[in-house]
């Protein structure tokens, strides 16, 4: 065996030129211009859970509690309009186990507060209160969209979106010009650069001319909105409002080999797992697909993973097909689909490099996440990892091992915890992402396209 040969057997490459040397770059670049759709129509949980429904097609149906299924069968469970868990039913009984990948479908964003209307100087504001993990200075002085489920008085759901359309009105978050910044914010640190209670969405300056009332612009706002949806204020106290970058997502680069866009994270994962799903017709285990909410702030809530969503599903399908809940679950094996820090060098100071992954060089592994000393995660036995290993492997799928930057530089979490507590073998597996959390967060083409290859090659597998 040459040197070479054995360079190559012993060694773990990761090689960006991977796709440039077969016949995917095409798949890939249709794949991508596909994801571009979805992910500048879906930009609320809300729009994905509904958007995702569409991919699983006409075939699949809401789960009916109680009710035996048969082998090919799709159904699935909406719930709150906010999460998503679908099944496909395989050939194997439950006993032996599920085919799981589970994402998260909620983003940073600006949430409306309850009372959030009102005027100051001339100038109508929306009250926000930021959901999520955000540099609070990156959402001001740029273009906003207003995302919304109204709830009416008489109990009617009105759906609201305003500034989507390049044509139309938008909003913003104000920002003070550097020439008075110096005293106000020069002291500041980061995180303080702008407060929270500075992120007052702009909204209206003209005021109504035919009224006494004593916030004339506010009318204004107010007006508007009654006229065009039949919201009052009572309407907005109860509603679900999120104001969210207007940006449309681009190809970036002058090879357009990135895609740039709001909300990747992770909902780029969402997607591909949705689709690798939808494609995967005829699996031998039964799969399930998890769109989860409010993984942004820890996944609490009765539409986040924090919850018994999953193990009340797969109880009602044991009661109903056969199966014991616990034997099901802790012989499940679970992707945990979730974005990493793509290595920027830029700041490169903040990865451990060895350990970072990279744009558009395959798919990202972390075996474990969390902060420091391992704290806050669950993590993949070394069975598990070979195992996942030898499906990427075995289908000439590339992927890199990856940490959340140096030990002590901060960390993070995933939904995998909540898969692991369930008892199931779980590992995260995503794209790596640039300026994660970011209104404007950037992935690689052929990262995305491998990503859907992992899926639909672990939902297939033995």
């Amino acid at each position: 065996m040459s040197n070479k040969e054995l360079e190559a057997a012993m060694f773990h490459n990761t090689d960006s030129l991977y796709f440039k040397k077969n016949d995917k770059v095409k798949e890939a670049r249709d794949f991508a211009s596909d994801y571009i759709k979805f992910i500048g129509s879906a930009k609320t949980e809300r729009e994905v859970v509904e958007y995702a429904i569409g991919i699983l097609g006409e075939n699949a149906a809401p789960y009916e509690y109680g009710k035996k299924y048969s082998t090919g069968d799709v159904v699935y469970v909406n719930n709150r309009n906010k999460s998503l868990v679908a099944v496909r039913f395989g050939r194997k009984p439950l006993n032996e186990g599920l085919r799981i990948i589970a994402s998260h479908v909620d983003s940073p964003r600006l949430d409306t507060k309850p009372n959030p209307v009102y005027e100051d100087n001339g100038l109508a504001f929306i009250k926000s209160h930021y959901y999520g993990g955000i540099k609070k200075y990156q959402w001001t002085a740029i273009p906003l969209a207003m995302h919304g489920t109204v709830i009416l008085r008489d109990g009617s759901k009105v759906k609201v979106t305003i500034g989507e359309a390049e044509d139309e009105k938008c909003f913003c978050v104000t920002d003070i010009l550097p020439h008075l910044a110096y005293k106000l914010q020069g002291d500041r640190k980061e995180a303080e650069v702008i407060k929270g209670e500075e992120l007052n969405i702009l909204a209206a300056s003209i005021p109504e001319q035919d009224t006494e009332y004593k916030d004339p612009v506010k009318y204004t706002l107010m007006k508007y909105l009654y006229e065009n949806y039949g919201i009052t204020e009572d309407d907005l106290i109860t509603s679900e409002i999120e104001f969210v970058p207007a940006f449309r997502p681009r190809y970036l680069g002058i090879d357009e080999s990135m895609i740039g866009a709001y909300g990747q994270d992770a909902r780029v994962c969402a997607y591909a797992a949705t689709v690798a799903f939808a494609e995967t017709e005829d699996p031998e285990y039964t799969s399930m697909l998890v769109l989860a909410d409010r993984e942004e702030i820890g996944s609490q809530g009765n539409t986040g993973l924090d919850s018994n969503m999953i193990a009340n599903i797969v109880a009602d399908m044991c009661r109903a097909n056969g199966g014991y809940p616990d034997i099901v679950l802790n012989r499940s094996k679970c992707f945990s689909s979730d974005v990493s820090a793509a290595f920027d060098p830029t700041f490169s100071s903040a990865y451990e490099v060895r350990n970072a992954s990279k744009i558009n060089c395959g798919v990202s592994i972390e075996k474990y996440t969390g902060a420091r000393g391992k704290s806050g995660t669950s993590e993949a036995t070394a069975e598990y990892y070979a195992w996942v290993r030898s499906i990427l492997d075995g289908n000439n799928i590339p992927w890199q091992a990856d940490e959340l930057g140096k030990i002590d530089e901060g960390g993070g979490g995933t939904v995998a915890k909540f898969i692991a507590a369930l008892g199931a073998d779980v590992i995260d597996i995503g794209a790596p992402v640039l300026s994660m959390h970011a209104p404007f967060e950037v992935t690689g083409i052929f990262d995305i396209y491998a990503l859907h290859e992992a899926d639909k090659e672990f939902l297939k597998a033995e």
